[in-house]
C-alpha cells in the first residue's frame, strides 16, 4: 500500500520543510530530535537494568518453589 518514496518525492519534502521552518531552524529541530531519541534510549536502558533484578528473582524463585 506505502512505498518509499523516490529522489523526487524527497526532494520535494525537504524543499516543503525548508520553506516552513527555514535554513536557520532545521539544525534546531535535528538537534532536539537527536536529544529526544537519545533521552529514550537512556530511559529504555535504566528501565531494562531496574527490571534485570526484578526478573531474576521471580526466574529465581519459580525455580525454587517448583522442587
Amino acid at each position: 500500500m506505502f512505498s518509499v518514496p523516490s529522489g523526487m518525492e524527497l526532494g520535494i519534502i525537504v524543499l516543503v520543510i525548508l520553506l516552513m521552518f527555514g535554513g536557520k531552524k532545521i539544525p534546531e529541530l535535528a538537534k532536539g530530535l537527536g536529544n529526544g531519541i537519545k533521552n529514550f534510549k537512556q530511559a529504555l536502558k535504566e528501565d531494562e537494568e531496574t527490571l534485570s533484578p526484578v526478573a531474576k528473582e521471580t526466574t529465581t524463585d519459580n525455580k525454587n518453589s517448583n522442587v
